[in-house]
Parts: structure tokens; C-alpha cells; sequence
């Protein structure tokens, strides 16, 4: 079982006439369309408690839900605002943390007595109580419809066991990366972008695979980020191999410094010189 996004239930849809917000909340961090009580308005991550198809759980609003902004978000998740967190809101989900930890613990020791190839990586503990989700990682599928009995015995409430990869890991637990901010994977990121060594290769990236790899030991999803500009630069440039008339001459296409758009041209006489992209003439 993998970590799907959470599908919107018919009960939820938004009347159309009551605003709507943006809203991130789970342990995932969902996104998605909620719509508010009416002439209320909340600020930007506020803390919020919502009502989803899970069951009550509590995020933070993030902006008015413009039909542009859900354009960009894929397969949204949809639910009501309930409230804004109140003190006693807040001394809950306090409270619901030190929970996981204890379930966490306890989830260790079951699977430990099942005698199951997996471990758990997190736990989440929904703010309604309505269910307690433990995300886990394993190679392989796992049969744990037993161990499943054994927690709601344990926890006495639904339990829901998700297997997740090790990027999902990284968006859970990580911290900061290498340039010293938060992770992209659990602040702004909705989806994991497709990254593979051939935009290393174009962005002249180092191919040293510690170096390239972020906290998930994946290629860093940054390398996705700017991809789509070394493409755009790349395409405006002879190819490489290709036989150029510049100011200085004729010459072959050796290699391109993308964001810098330059060439490095070898002449008819020998010399190899950077070349500004602008400076070729004509392709021969």
C-alpha cells in the first residue's frame, strides 16, 4: 500500500457561494480547497482545524483559494474550515505529539511480536481521534492484516498502515539540505518531480552521487527546479559538433556553458575559445 492523495467526497464539496481557502494539513502535507465559514477570513499560515473525508485534523491556511492557485495544485484534497485553532486547539495538538511518540513506540513493539519486515518512520494521530495512521517503510509488500488487529486492540481506534518510499521518508522527517534551508520536499513541494543524472549532465552538476543527492540519497529535486531554463538556453544554441562563422572565424562547436551562453568554438587554426552565443553569425 503506498501513500495515495486523499480524494474529495461528495458531502465536502464547496457551495459555491462560501469563500474558499487554500489549506495544507497531514502529516503528508496535503493541499487543498476548504471552504469557510461565512465573512471570516484568516490570514496566511494560520492554524486551522478542518473537517476532511480522514475526519478532523488540524493545518494552516495558506491563501484564498483563487481558481488560479487550484489550477497548480494537483489532485486537491477538499473540506470545510471548521474554526480558527484556539488555545485549547493548540495545547491539543501539543498534546497529540507526544501521543505519536508513545504510539510510535508501541507500533515498534507489535510489529516487533509480529515478527514483520518493516519499520515505521512516522505517526500520525488525527486531531479528531477518528484514526491513527503509521507510515512505514519495507522492501517488499507486507502482509500486516494481523498486526492491523493487534494495534486497534492496542490503540482502540481505526488504525491505517501506509507504505511509503523513501522520498516520502525525507518529506516526513527531514530537516534542512545542503544549502541550509528546509527541504524543498516538506515546505512548498505538492508532488515529487521525476529527476534523473541526465539534467545533472546539462546543468554541468558534479556526478558525484553524494553530492548530487539529497537528504532521501535521491538526485536533489533542485536539479528539476532549473531544468526547464538550461532547456530553453539550450535549444537557442548550435548543437554541439555543429560548424559555426563567428566574428573570429569558422570553427566547430565544442561544448556550451548554458547560463552563461557561450560556446567553447575550436577554429580552422587550432585555437579553442569561448564564444558569446550572440557572436555566432550563421550555423554552416
Amino acid at each position: 500500500m503506498t501513500a495515495m492523495p486523499i480524494s474529495p467526497t461528495p458531502d465536502l464539496m464547496p457551495p459555491a457561494d462560501q469563500p474558499k481557502f487554500l489549506v495544507r494539513h497531514g502529516a503528508m502535507r496535503f493541499v487543498g480547497e476548504f471552504t469557510a465559514p461565512p465573512g471570516v477570513d484568516f490570514g496566511r499560515r494560520q492554524p486551522v482545524v478542518v473537517r476532511t473525508d480522514r475526519g478532523t485534523e488540524h493545518g494552516e491556511a495558506l491563501c484564498p483559494a483563487t481558481p488560479q492557485a487550484v489550477a497548480n495544485i494537483p489532485d486537491p484534497t477538499r473540506g470545510q474550515i471548521l474554526r480558527a485553532a484556539s488555545a485549547d486547539d493548540r495545547k491539543k495538538i501539543a498534546d497529540l505529539t507526544v501521543a505519536q511518540q508513545r504510539e510510535y513506540d508501541a507500533g515498534t513493539r507489535l510489529i516487533a511480536q509480529h515478527r514483520l519486515p518493516m519499520q515505521i518512520v512516522d505517526v500520525e494521530h488525527l486531531f479528531g481521534g477518528e484514526r491513527i495512521v503509521f507510515y512505514f517503510l519495507a522492501e517488499h509488500r507486507v502482509d500486516f492484516r494481523e498486526l492491523v488487529k493487534s494495534m486497534a486492540r492496542e490503540f482502540h481506534t481505526r488504525i491505517e498502515l501506509r507504505q511509503i518510499g523513501v522520498r516520502d521518508e525525507a518529506k516526513l522527517k527531514a530537516d534542512y539540505g545542503d544549502c541550509g534551508r528546509p527541504v524543498c520536499c516538506n515546505t512548498f513541494m505538492v508532488v515529487m518531480p521525476p529527476v534523473s543524472m541526465r539534467m545533472a549532465k546539462l546543468q554541468k552538476s558534479t556526478l558525484d552521487p553524494t553530492k548530487i543527492s539529497g537528504r532521501c540519497g535521491r538526485l536533489k529535486c533542485c536539479l528539476r527546479f532549473e531544468q526547464d531554463v538550461y532547456e530553453a538556453h539550450q535549444a537557442e544554441m548550435p548543437p554541439v559538433g555543429s560548424r559555426v562563422l563567428t566574428r573570429d572565424g569558422q570553427g566547430r562547436v565544442l561544448a556550451h556553458e548554458v547560463l552563461a551562453r557561450r560556446l567553447l568554438v575550436e577554429f580552422e587554426d587550432g585555437r579553442r575559445l569561448p564564444v558569446p552565443a550572440d557572436d555566432v553569425l550563421t550555423k554552416l
